[in-house]
């Protein structure tokens, strides 16, 4: 018969605990904890407490701050998840000397850090400046995008939710004539009548909110006048496409230093468009960079951004403000040969397509010429298409997509004959001529020396191919790091709460570096503390 070591549930146990010695040297949550005690000012939070001579003991917000930042590092957004680990987790415990704060607590401490959390962020970032992880030489900005705390389907423009609260409206109209109809002839089941009213409530509910939404929120609209949609439970955020289908949510922009990864620059915005936040973005590295004694850091730092942040606005801007910049366009792939093998899955798709239109009796064309294999000489208005032959002015004043443009046509017989047509005309049985516009504003640009030519050819160089591989490799894994972390998601609402959220992501990515590139001089700073008590 086996024998088994006895084991009692029912025994007393007296086990001395030092808190302190939970934290072991090394780890994650003893440099947080040495930071946020020696390092970090934590008065920044006190504006909010009013508890001087009377009122209930607060907890100290340095504790709150050691147990979120350690939570979120975790992967632990959740107020009520953060209280149980409190109770539960010997580090928490740890780290709050065994206060157990009520999840109420810890989620209005977490929904008011968005006021002071800026301070927080730059007293990380000296920090990282002190122990020599920001290298100042080049710094490169992208985007994430973030599901928020709100559903996309409470979206849409003000037309679209006006329908969706009449459809809301006829929905409680049908429910309360059945209502009736049941009362006449005295077929009402209790439990039905529950759920139903329980369910006009709700309806009732929805439409109140989108009445309320539509009332306060004036409907916002982009550059063409055209009506953007809004949402009811968050209005600041925005519909967003990313690789995994459309979000409701906001852009977390990022600026990260190239030596260590370090995020020099973190904020939110409510919308997918990338290009407005580049020069904004620009301007507060420019800003960090003289809170750290640094000035004029782009008289030697470059930038580098992806084709999301390119526009003829913002390189001018750039141009102005003297910056090295280094942001590809659109088609900067597709001129580079490293990359000429990047769309053959692409290409193939297109060769059994054609493939198939020639089985249905129907001959395509591949690889059309764009306008940019047309020359254009704007002092003669004569254009050449790609085969060297002239074509013909059909209009100068043709209006296309509601823009005038320039609009050439080429001749009927060196068309047809053409052995170049293939890569010309939609179909090889086409009939008409190929003809091509230019816009007046691509004219007007032509003559004036062009910023985009000039970042294209700045780009395409082999210096600058050198500078903008680096991209990816410095503006990549601060995002990654983050998605590792499990920090995903936005739990808050509304823009200023949200981008308190986004800072306070970016300063812990931050503290990580600390930990895990401070070398000895952050090991020198925690024996001096250790030594002096």
């Amino acid at each position: 018969m086996p024998r088994f070591k006895p084991y009692d549930t029912r025994q007393n146990l007296l086990l001395p605990i030092n808190l302190a010695e939970q934290l072991v040297p090394g780890s994650f949550e003893y440099t947080l904890n040495y930071l946020v005690d020696h390092e970090i000012d934590t008065s920044i939070f006190h504006d909010h407490y009013h508890n001087d001579e009377t009122g209930r003991l607060a907890y100290d917000p340095a504790m709150l701050l050691k147990v979120v930042l350690f939570a979120y590092s975790r992967g632990i957004t959740s107020s009520r998840r953060i209280e149980k680990a409190c109770r539960e987790n010997v580090v928490f415990m740890a780290l709050s000397a065994d206060s157990q704060p009520h999840f109420t607590t810890i989620a209005d401490f977490i929904s008011r850090m968005y006021k002071p959390v800026g301070q927080l962020f730059i007293q990380v970032l000296m920090i990282c400046d002190q122990l020599g992880l920001i290298g100042k030489d080049m710094f490169a900005i992208d985007g994430r995008k973030m599901s928020s705390n709100a559903s996309k389907e409470w979206s849409g423009t003000h037309s679209e939710l006006k329908g969706k609260k009449k459809k809301l409206e006829k929905a409680v109209s049908r429910l309360l004539k059945r209502h009736r109809e049941h009362d006449a002839h005295e077929q009402v089941n209790p439990q039905h009548q529950r759920d139903d009213e329980q369910r006009i409530e709700t309806l009732k509910k929805a439409s109140r909110r989108i009445k309320t939404f539509l009332k306060e929120q004036p409907e916002r609209t982009n550059k063409r006048n055209q009506p953007l949609k809004g949402n009811v439970t968050d209005p600041d955020s925005a519909k967003m496409k990313t690789a995994k289908g459309v979000i409701q949510g906001y852009c977390g922009v990022a600026a990260v230093d190239s030596k260590h990864q370090v995020i020099m620059h973190g904020e939110a915005y409510g919308h997918g468009a990338e290009q407005s936040t580049l020069i904004p973005t620009v301007k507060a590295i420019d800003a960090q960079c003289r809170w750290l004694g640094h000035s004029d850091i782009f008289k030697t730092a470059r930038i580098t951004a992806d084709s999301g942040f390119h526009s003829r606005e913002n390189l001018e801007a750039l141009t102005r403000l003297n910056v090295d910049a280094y942001i590809a366009d659109n088609q900067y792939r597709q001129r580079d040969p490293d990359f000429d093998q990047a769309g053959r899955y692409r290409v193939q798709h297109k060769k059994e397509r054609a493939a198939l239109a020639r089985q249905r009796g129907k001959t395509v064309a591949t690889g059309r010429f764009t306008t940019r294999d047309f020359r254009f000489d704007t002092r003669t208005m004569t254009c050449t298409c790609p085969a060297g032959k002239p074509m013909w002015l059909s209009s100068a004043k043709a209006m296309i997509g509601g823009k005038p443009a320039y609009q050439f046509c080429g001749y009927v017989h060196h068309c047809r004959d053409c052995p170049m047509k293939a890569q010309c005309l939609r179909r090889l049985d086409q009939k008409r001529p190929r003809s091509v516009a230019f816009f007046y504003k691509e004219v007007v640009d032509q003559q004036k020396p062009d910023v985009l030519q000039i970042m294209k050819d700045k780009i395409d160089s082999p210096a600058g191919k050198r500078i903008y591989s680096k991209r990816l490799a410095v503006a990549e894994p601060p995002f990654a790091h983050m998605q590792a972390m499990g920090l995903s998601e936005l739990t808050l609402r509304g823009r200023p709460k949200v981008n308190g959220q986004w800072q306070l992501m970016c300063a812990l990515h931050n503290l990580k570096k600390i930990h895990g590139f401070g070398g000895e001089k952050l090991q020198q700073r925690m024996e001096k503390v250790q030594k002096h008590g």
